[in-house]
């Protein structure tokens, strides 16, 4: 968290030629068990608005395949296929065709609302499941989607936990920023239900960017003639960085709230000493936190690798694990007919001090948000 943005950049870059590079470099690796090999679409921004998130998340999948791969114990290989899509959905829906028509055996972590939504389309024509998607609208939660599978709470639940929180220190002026797409969206209509269902005050105002956009002047004139105590925010780092800018240049001293798909690495590198004070809803743990034992799990093989530790990086760790985990239990003949029921036998998973519920629906799963603040020289405090 203290790196400087060129050194941060730097990382970033070095963890994207790693992946290039992955296709030589798994040679390295010990050989996976004989056989067929079961193979994992996934589409991710590895270039683009959210890259920043995109590359870790996917560098931690990886992270964690390779782990598997070298290990002695288990009854068949894993194979990720990942596609940049650049952030665009239309792409990501290209990408999960490719990759259903190369032979998935499922689709794993896409990157977006949109691109979920598009994922778990496809992923249903072709009778394949999409295990794990970052920041998917929790219309992705009900029972028309049985063949999606969630390691991260909802949005709803995230929701509930900040206003919440917002609630509980006598914050009830709470204001709403968005990007004018899927997430913000869906972040907006989260605040309003919990507000509702909190017994609060509607928002005292609502405004959308948009994505990706530090054009924010009549966003903060919006939220500003509010007269917010909280503002909650449904929007990645580089714009969630220049409205936090824009609003205290316009003199706003209350709080500012975020999902954690803002990216909160990338929003420290953008805001420097403003981020101070800024709070985050995580739904993984610290990824510094040795106390935790798939943390530990996570540490170990980063130092393995030219990584550093992020969240993003961790959650996809965490994903490829529960993975992993319905491969070893249900044996060296999974396949994309299977999946969906391995992954249902998987029940409350706990994946090293961290219980997932794969078929947890809209708040379900408040319990297992933290919400974090940073202060001005990065530390992370809860």
């Amino acid at each position: 968290m203290k790196s400087t943005r060129r050194q941060w950049m730097a990382q970033a870059g070095g963890i994207g030629m790693g992946m290039l590079a992955w296709g030589s470099l798994n040679a390295a690796h010990a050989a996976p068990p004989p056989g067929r090999k079961l193979l994992i679409g996934q589409s991710v921004p590895l270039t683009g608005a959210a890259s920043e998130i995109g590359l870790a998340f996917a560098a931690g999948a990886k992270l964690y395949v390779d782990a598997f791969n070298d290990r002695s114990d288990v009854p068949m290989g894993l194979e990720l296929r990942q596609l940049d899509d650049g952030y665009d959905p239309a792409r990501a829906g290209a990408n999960a065709k490719k990759l259903m028509a190369e032979g998935a055996d499922l689709l794993f972590g896409f990157v977006g609302t949109d691109a979920a939504a598009n994922a778990a389309s496809i992923a249903r024509q072709n009778n394949a499941v999409l295990l794990a998607p970052f920041a998917a609208g929790d219309a992705l939660r009900d029972g028309s989607q049985p063949q999606v599978f969630h390691v991260r709470p909802s949005i709803a639940d995230e929701a509930f936990k900040i206003v919440q929180h917002c609630g509980t220190i006598g914050q009830t002026r709470i204001a709403v920023l968005g990007e004018d797409d899927a997430m913000g969206r869906a972040g907006l209509a989260a605040v309003e239900r919990a507000l509702k269902e909190l017994k609060m005050p509607p928002p005292v105002a609502s405004a959308f960017v948009a994505p990706n956009s530090d054009k924010v002047d009549a966003a903060v004139a919006t939220i500003m003639a509010g007269k917010p105590q909280a503002v909650v925010q449904a929007s990645l780092f580089k714009t969630t960085a220049a409205f936090i800018r824009g609003m205290k240049k316009a003199g706003y001293g209350g709080a500012f709230m975020n999902f954690s798909v803002v990216g909160m690495d990338p929003l420290f590198v953008a805001l420097g000493k403003d981020i101070r004070g800024v709070v985050v809803s995580q739904v993984v743990p610290s990824p510094r936190s040795s106390a935790t034992p798939i943390v530990r799990e996570y540490l170990a093989a980063i130092d393995n690798s030219d990584q550093s530790p992020s969240y993003e990086s961790l959650e996809g760790f965490i994903a490829a694990k529960v993975l992993g985990e319905a491969v070893r239990r249900a044996g060296p003949g999974l396949n994309r007919a299977g999946m969906q029921r391995a992954l249902s036998a998987l029940g409350d998973l706990d994946v090293g001090g961290l219980r997932i519920n794969l078929r947890a629906g809209p708040r379900d799963s408040a319990w297992a948000i933290d919400l974090v603040t940073i202060t001005a020289d990065g530390r992370v405090v809860r």
